[in-house]
């Protein structure tokens, strides 16, 4: 535990990506499988690279690339739901998780933006 709750979270998150993504079996599914793996651990490994910006805007653009990135790993969480690659719990959990990043991306996007001011 880093102490910071953004950073946690994402981190907890990337590993439950980790975990989905190797427990697919579903035939024909790569491709969703890889864009899943990419998407949703790019989100912490943004917010981790945010913390050594070279400047605050620097800051702002990392934070609000993770925060693609969390919209992006939604879409393929809920496609892979929808197509039976991944059952309800699954879903639910690290939809949540997802969730909880970007309400904290956002509202620290907003906080760091008007400190640029």
């Amino acid at each position: 535990m880093s102490g910071n709750k953004l950073l946690d979270l994402s981190f907890e998150f990337a590993v439950a990506i980790v975990h989905l993504v190797d427990s697919v079996t579903a035939p024909k599914s790569s491709y969703m499988i890889n864009q899943l793996a990419r998407a949703g651990t790019s989100v912490g490994a943004n917010i981790h690279e945010a913390q050594y910006a070279q400047s605050k805007k620097d800051f702002v653009a990392k934070l609000e690339i993770a925060l693609k990135e969390s919209n992006e790993t939604s879409y393929w969480l809920k496609l892979m739901y929808e197509t039976k690659r991944i059952d309800l719990t699954t879903y639910r959990y690290t939809e949540k998780l997802c969730g909880n990043i970007r309400r904290l991306l956002i509202a620290s996007c907003k906080t760091a933006k008007g400190n640029l001011q």
